[in-house]
């Protein structure tokens, strides 16, 4: 395999939002970044100035774009949408917080909470077609830009499918990965899948707190 066949990704979660804070699912829900959501956008794309990178692609949820698009309009790169990057669709468990699904819902949430494979909240997405959509749509577009370094910028579920797919974790290990709002995380992509470079770099948004009591 040689380094033309071979794809950077930088693969990075959205930007805080109010649900995101509040833990409350948002699976499709199209809901905008927060104030911290937008400051790391911004942050985001200034950390990552520095760096080459070819083509930016992002889910079509707002939060997404937002944040994208910070990264995108710093370097007059056209913003790819795709839909195929979106958050797993959690059905009935979608606007409630975890502690909500547990109540409302006791025995799905169990299920859902020992991550079954082929577990889907009623009229939701199960785990086991989420991660081949996801992996799928990263795989895509990697496979596009052989020798070339992309920005892919998603959701924590597509974030936790990225890692087990480099890691070859299978998807009911318990997750001991972080999955943080705008940090970083790199794979190498090539004919034979992805690898793990880094994950989770989030050094960028030290300073966000003490610039936001300045």
């Amino acid at each position: 395999m040689t380094l033309d066949a071979v794809t950077t990704v930088l693969a990075i979660r959205h930007g805080e939002t109010a649900w995101n804070a509040e833990t409350r699912i948002q699976g499709h829900i199209d809901i905008p970044l927060n104030e911290r959501g937008l400051a790391q956008a911004r942050l985001l794309a200034e950390a990552l100035a520095g760096e080459q990178i070819d083509a930016v692609y992002s889910s079509d949820l707002q939060r997404a774009q937002q944040t994208a698009a910070a990264l995108a309009s710093s370097r007059e790169l056209v913003l790819h949408l795709d839909a195929r990057l979106r958050e797993r669709h959690f059905g009935v468990f979608e606007g409630l917080t975890w502690a909500e699904i547990e109540t409302q819902h006791a025995e799905d949430s169990a299920r859902w909470r020992r991550r079954e494979p082929d577990f889907a909240a009623p009229g939701g997405e199960s785990l086991q077609d989420f991660y081949a959509r996801a992996v799928a749509a990263v795989e895509r577009i990697a496979l596009a830009h052989p020798g070339q370094t992309v920005a892919v910028i998603a959701h924590g579920g597509v974030m936790d499918c990225l890692y087990r797919a480099a890691s070859r974790q299978p998807l009911q290990a318990t997750r001991t990965w972080k999955l943080g709002n705008a940090a970083v995380n790199r794979l190498l992509w090539s004919s034979e899948g992805p690898s793990l470079i880094g994950w989770n770099d989030d050094l960028h948004l030290d300073g966000l707190d003490n610039e936001a009591e300045g």
